[in-house]
Order: structure tokens, then sequence, then C-alpha cells
């Protein structure tokens, strides 16, 4: 069960995020220059994954889509409970969990002195574009 929903939540994390798109306009129509950065993400509210889960944009999130946009995370990451580091860190159950601390993956300096927890709201600024999240992480995927 815990796997299922672990999955289901990354996986409605990065479809919202895919949905979302880089082009980020405020009330005037311009570019909004606000990125959110390790360094600006502030507190977060962290919850369980059945909580993220029930709320929006979540509770209205297509699954599928969610675990079609996974697919690209599979490449560097596994996901499934247990599953070992790769390239990437596992991400099972990493939400609610300090940046850099999964156990035996040899993260870069800039994570193992990152401040932040894994919330949908640091997962989707990530994904959106790693390098200006956290510069100089050694992630490849470019958002």
């Amino acid at each position: 069960m815990g796997k299922h929903v672990t999955l289901l939540l990354l996986a409605m994390t990065l479809m919202v995020t895919a949905c979302k798109g880089n082009d980020r306009n405020n009330d005037s129509g311009n570019a909004d220059v606000t990125i959110v950065t390790a360094a600006t993400l502030g507190e977060q509210t962290v919850r369980t994954s059945a909580e993220y889960l029930a709320a929006a944009p979540y509770a209205g999130a297509d699954p599928a889509r969610g675990e079609n946009h996974a697919r690209v995370c599979r490449a560097c990451h596994s996901l499934q409970e247990g599953g070992q580091n790769m390239i990437g860190p596992a991400l099972y159950g990493f939400f609610g969990a300090p940046a850099g601390s999964r156990a035996g993956f040899d993260y870069s300096s800039v994570f193992n002195d990152a401040d932040f927890v894994w919330t949908p709201r640091a997962l989707d600024a990530w994904l959106a574009q790693p390098g200006r999240f956290l510069p100089g992480n050694r992630m490849s995927f470019a958002g």
C-alpha cells in the first residue's frame, strides 16, 4: 500500500509540474521572474502522503499521466520500496525527508549543505529548473 501511495504522489507531482510548464506570467501578462530556489523556499508544512493526495491540486490529478512522466525519473532513480540508489538516490518515501539524506548515496557538496525538506512544493521547483533551484548540483536533468 505505502509503495503505491508514494509512487502516486511522486507521479502526480510530476504531472502537475509538467502541466504548469516553464512560462510563468503575472497578472499584467509579463513574465514572472520569481524563481523558487532552495535558498528562497522558506518554511514548509510537511504532511503525510495521504494528506498531500487529498488536497488540491493532487486530489484531481490524473495518476496515469503522472506515471507516464515518472518514466523519465526511472532512468536514474529507483522508485519502489527497498529500491537501491542508482545514478541518483532512491526516491521511495522521500517526501518529508531532508535534502541529501539518503543513506549510501554520494551527494554533491551542495546537497550535503542544503537545508530544505522534500515537499511537493520543493519538488515542483526542483523539477522545473534543478540548476537554478540548487546551483552546483550534479543532476543532469535540465527541467
